[in-house]
């Protein structure tokens, strides 16, 4: 006979497993809450989770990836993005954590680029150059979101009209970007875009990885399938060439710590050594959507690999980051602890001929899909 007493204690038992073991019941999920106000509008945090106990929160200010948490090699849930408790972080200071950056990720020269005869005058919000998008990027503005059905997992929808002559850009861009938590351990990032005047596109993601979940990021293991970089001048700008990785620190093919060459004066830029800088990515069909870098966390086991139909990966790592920056869960962001592995087109395409064309046109549909998957070893 089951006595009141260990009926509890059964419910109590469940309740734990429940919390510690969710894969056993979990069914995928998304909740939401109020995450504070921007510009006097109530913004909202979305929270992800799939079937298996990951967990995505995602405020639909600047589409940002607020808190990632993914198992480590003993079933730990490790938070593996940089970030913010609150919006008013994201709003009072910080490098793209985690954004969704637009019209156009990356720099384009002198803040301009010529299309159909017209020159355009962007917003010189980088040196003089333009960059993520201009002063108030897609990383800046508040998107209409929605839960929505997926076979795959966890989802949320976010759309945005990005009107024209915004930031400088042509045409009425109509963007819809699907954030899913999949099954898989993998946070995947739909694009798609729409325009009524020729304009370019490159939209990507920011997130600020850390696998170990704080302290550096260089014993990080990083392999990028590449050949080629496309070397750039003091501001960030490319040069147009076209340059073979062999021999030089931006040698990733085979698994190699981030730290092992990150000073060597090759990757100086106008802020001293450190990566930040476009990688080709060896890929099979234009469009077509393929393996580009691979990243793991010695202490943790957490593997990151990185998908994408894009030509190109930024690589980035947290070489602007400073001690100056007061983030989650009190950690303080030192100067590489945190790193960006963002697919994009080239930076500086629009005054690049040969580079791939991030050009759209009325008709075309824009897209792009990112996809961040996550496993431990």
């Amino acid at each position: 006979m089951t006595t009141p007493l260990k009926l509890a204690a059964a419910f109590s038992l469940a309740a734990v497993l429940a919390n510690f073991m969710p894969s056993l019941s979990a069914a995928p999920s998304v909740t939401q809450k109020p995450f504070g106000t921007v510009d006097g509008q109530e913004v909202q945090l979305f929270t992800l989770r799939n079937a298996k106990g990951a967990e995505a929160t995602i405020t639909n200010y600047g589409g940002i990836v607020v808190t990632l948490l993914m198992p480590d090699r003993a079933g730990k849930m490790i938070d593996v993005v940089q970030g913010y408790d609150n919006v008013d972080g994201y709003v009072k200071v910080t490098p793209y954590f985690g954004a969704l950056i637009g019209r156009y990720g990356n720099r384009i020269a002198k803040g301009e680029f010529t299309l159909d005869g017209k020159t355009y005058k962007l917003a010189g919000n980088d040196h003089g150059n333009a960059l993520h998008g201009g002063v108030k990027g897609f990383d800046k503005v508040i998107w209409k979101a929605k839960p929505v059905e997926s076979k795959n997992g966890a989802a949320l929808e976010l759309n945005y009209l990005s009107k024209d002559g915004d930031e400088g850009y042509p045409g009425n861009l109509d963007v819809v970007a699907t954030y899913t938590l999949t099954n898989d351990n993998e946070l995947r990032l739909d694009f798609k875009a729409k325009t009524d005047k020729a304009t370019v596109v490159n939209l990507t993601h920011h997130s600020y990885f850390n696998l170990s979940g704080e302290g550096t990021i260089l014993d990080h293991l990083l392999t990028i399938n590449s050949d080629k970089t496309t070397p750039v001048d003091s501001g960030l700008i490319p040069t147009g060439e076209i340059k073979s990785v062999e021999g030089t620190p931006f040698d990733f093919r085979k698994p190699t710590a981030i730290g092992a060459r990150i000073d060597d004066p090759d990757t100086c830029l106008q802020y001293g050594p450190g990566y930040d800088h476009n990688w080709v990515v060896n890929q099979k069909k234009v469009g077509e959507l393929g393996f580009q870098a691979r990243v793991e966390s010695s202490k943790t086991g957490i593997v990151l690999e990185v998908l994408s139909t894009e030509p190109a990966v930024q690589f980035y790592a947290g070489n602007f980051l400073d001690g100056t920056i007061h983030g989650k869960y009190g950690q303080v962001y030192q100067k590489r602890s945190g790193f960006c592995l963002e697919p994009q087109h080239y930076p500086d395409s629009p005054n690049h001929p040969h580079f791939p064309s991030t050009v759209l046109k009325p008709g075309q549909n824009y897209t792009n899909t990112i996809i961040y998957k996550f496993s431990a070893k």
